[in-house]
C-alpha cells in the first residue's frame, strides 16, 4: 500500500466524518445543558433537503446552509418546547422528531430526487498549507465547511471549559436547581443550546446534499444521526474528542469503500456495516460499569426541570 493510498484514506476520513462531526457537536451542546435529543437523524434530513432546495433556487450553496440551519433549528425548537416547556419525555420527543423529519424531508424532496446541484461546495486550496507534504493533502484540500470545523471545535472547547457562559451551561446540565438558585435561567439556556444543536445538525445534513454527495436522495443520512448520538458518549462530551471520533468513523467508512480496490474479497454489504458495527462496539465498551463511572454524563441529562419543585 502506497503513501498515496494512506493520504487518500485519511483525507476521505475527514470528508466523511464532517457531517457526523457537525451533528455530534450539536448533540454535545444539547446534552451538556441536560437535554437528550434523539431527533438528530430527522434534523439532519430536514437540513439536507432544505439546504438542497434553497441552494438550487438561489444557485448559492451558502443560502442552502442558512436554510439548513433554519430547518434544523425549527425542528429543535419543537423539541425544546415539548421537553423544556411542556416537560414531555425527551426520548419520545426525539424519536417522534426523527420519524417526522424522515417523512417531511421525503415529502419536500420528492420532486428533487436525482437533480444535481449546479454550484456545490468544492475543495479550496489554502496556499502553502495545501502544499505541505503529507499534511497538506490530508487537512488542507477540502471545502469551506470542513475548514469551519477546524475553528468551530476549539472555539466550542474554549466556550465550554474556559468561559462563564460555558460554566453556566455545565451547571445547568449538572444541577439545574443550584444554577437556578444562583440566578442562571435554566429554561433560557436549554432553549438556546437545544436550538443551536439543531442548527448544527442541519448543517451536517446539508453537508451531505451540498458537498459530500451533491444531490438529494431520501434517507441519505443513512443513520449518521444515530452515530452522532453515540459519538457524544464516545467523546465524553468533549468537542476535541468528538472531532477525533468523527474522523475515526469517517475513516472506517472510507476504508470500507476502498478495501475492495486492494483485492480484499469482502462482501460489499459487510463493508457498509463497518461504521455501525463500530458504533455498537463503542456503546458496549462505554456501557461497562467501570467505564461508565469514569465517563460520567451530565447528571441532569434527560431529566425535566420544574422550578416549582426545587
Amino acid at each position: 500500500m502506497s503513501q498515496e493510498f494512506f493520504i487518500t484514506i485519511l483525507a476521505t476520513a475527514i470528508t466523511a466524518g464532517t457531517p457526523i462531526l457537525y451533528a455530534a457537536l450539536g448533540e454535545l451542546l444539547t446534552e451538556r445543558c441536560g437535554n437528550l435529543n434523539l431527533g438528530v437523524e430527522g434534523m439532519m434530513l430536514v437540513g439536507a433537503v432544505c439546504g438542497f432546495v434553497f441552494a438550487i433556487k438561489a444557485n448559492d450553496p451558502w443560502v442552502g446552509i442558512l436554510a439548513a440551519m433554519l430547518g434544523g433549528g425549527a425542528m429543535a425548537f419543537i423539541h425544546a418546547f415539548l421537553t423544556v416547556t411542556l416537560q414531555a419525555n425527551q426520548v419520545v420527543s426525539g424519536l417522534a422528531l426523527t420519524i417526522f423529519g424522515t417523512g417531511l424531508s421525503g415529502f419536500i424532496g420528492k420532486a428533487y430526487i436525482g437533480i444535481p446541484v449546479e454550484n456545490p461546495f468544492k475543495p479550496v486550496s489554502l496556499g502553502f498549507l495545501s502544499d505541505i507534504p503529507f499534511i497538506g493533502p490530508i487537512f488542507f484540500q477540502h471545502d469551506y465547511l470542513v475548514y469551519i470545523t477546524y475553528l468551530l471545535v476549539p472555539f466550542l472547547w474554549f466556550l465550554i471549559y474556559r468561559t462563564k457562559p460555558g460554566l453556566n451551561l455545565r451547571a445547568v446540565g449538572e444541577n439545574p436547581a443550584s444554577a437556578d438558585s444562583l440566578g442562571v435561567s435554566v429554561y433560557k439556556i436549554r432553549y438556546i443550546y437545544i436550538i443551536i444543536g439543531g442548527m448544527l445538525a442541519g448543517i451536517g445534513g446539508a453537508y451531505l446534499s451540498l458537498a459530500y454527495a451533491p444531490t438529494w436522495l431520501e434517507n441519505m443520512t443513512a443513520g449518521r444521526g444515530w452515530i452522532a448520538v453515540a459519538l457524544v458518549i464516545f467523546a465524553t462530551w468533549n468537542p476535541l474528542r468528538a472531532m477525533l471520533g468523527s474522523y475515526i468513523f469517517g475513516g472506517i467508512d472510507a476504508l470500507g469503500f476502498r478495501a475492495q480496490t486492494l483485492g480484499v474479497m469482502i462482501p460489499s454489504f459487510f463493508l457498509k456495516m463497518l461504521p455501525y458495527l463500530f458504533t455498537i462496539l463503542v456503546l458496549v465498551l462505554v456501557a461497562r460499569k467501570a467505564m461508565a463511572n469514569r465517563i460520567g454524563p451530565p447528571k441532569a441529562l434527560s431529566l425535566p426541570y420544574d422550578r416549582e419543585e426545587r
